[in-house]
């Protein structure tokens, strides 16, 4: 009787969990970014995108109620070098007076193992969109001080740029390419709970 009831506690204890750790949260700016890297001759380089928004919907108990959306402002881009930001933002890359936005929006998610899962949906860029899969890694989950609830998630994947029309290069004097084309994404994130609004009678 003593281990029906321990063990009974224990999954409780453990429903009480997954159910507290479901929920929708929304991405707190301050404490992400978005950041990416790809070859440049002989070496990588990158930078990031510092204005974007997005919420995740988590429920361990059922993959298929969660789901992640995010969106990118495009000219927000940052390369720590402003003749290249402005190029970036030109026609021959993102054209961002056109394509304001990049997004990407999953249509399912599937466990890999503890705490990692593979989100597959469609990416947005440059007015073209495909199927690409992002490796989410779950950080795990705390409580603020002042009263929310956050959660922690790395989520990265790699793509080919040329795939959404964004294609510019230069040859070199020796046939070589300035850049690479595969584009390597980090995305790191901190998010907030959602807190129910209660209704009153």
């Amino acid at each position: 009787m003593r281990r029906f009831s321990l063990f009974t506690f224990v999954i409780l204890l453990l429903a009480a969990v997954l159910r507290s750790a479901a929920g929708t949260y929304t991405i707190d700016p301050v404490h992400s970014s978005v950041s990416f890297k790809i070859r440049h001759l002989v070496a990588r380089t990158g930078g990031e995108f510092t204005s974007f928004s997005g919420t995740i919907t988590q429920d361990f108990e059922d993959l298929d109620r969660s789901a992640v959306e995010l969106h990118i402002v495009t000219a927000s881009i940052d390369t720590r070098d402003r003749d290249r930001n402005d190029h970036l933002r030109s026609a021959e890359f993102f054209d961002v007076e056109k394509y304001p936005e990049i997004t990407f929006v999953s249509t399912k998610i599937t466990k890999v193992d503890n705490g990692t899962y593979a989100v597959a949906g469609t990416l947005t860029m440059h007015g073209v969109s495909h199927q690409i899969t992002l490796t989410v890694d779950y950080l795990g989950e705390a409580e603020d001080p002042w009263g929310g609830t956050r959660a922690g998630y790395e989520l990265s994947t790699t793509i080919d740029r040329k795939d959404y029309g964004i294609s510019w290069n230069k040859t070199l004097d020796n046939g070589g390419l300035i850049l690479g084309d595969e584009v390597e994404i980090s995305i790191d994130l901190e998010v907030v709970k959602v807190k129910q609004s209660t209704v009153r009678w």
